[in-house]
């Protein structure tokens, strides 16, 4: 399986028209493709988002899904420059045995 990370970067003042169209398009993409996207904006740079696909089997089905909704909600129209892509393999964490305690001494900021 393969993880997709794709960024870019949006100003300010199209950031609030942006992210419903972005999150918009990922609801398309989940329909069609049974992937579910997240979305990311870097603490500290707010105008960079990225967009994160993971579990990817079919590489070739989900990039020609991806272009095609790309297109038809005309995303190049609200960001500033281009969308990077990056792929990764993609291998999910097994479970872990945590002492006692442990993940909710994170979860509080307790460590």
């Amino acid at each position: 399986m393969i993880a997709y990370y794709i960024y870019y970067r949006v100003s300010e003042k199209n950031a609030d028209e942006t992210e419903p169209l972005i999150r918009a398009m990922q609801a398309r993409m989940a329909c069609r493709t049974g992937i579910t996207g997240c979305l990311l904006k870097k603490r500290d740079e707010p105008g960079l988002w990225m967009e994160v696909y993971e579990a990817i089997a079919d590489a070739d089905e989900f990039e020609l899904r991806l272009a095609q909704i790309e297109d038809e909600f005309d995303i190049g129209m609200f960001i500033d420059g281009s969308r990077h892509r990056e792929v990764f393999d993609y291998e999910p964490a097994g479970l872990a045995t945590c002492k006692s305690g442990f993940t909710e001494e994170v979860r509080n900021g307790k460590q």
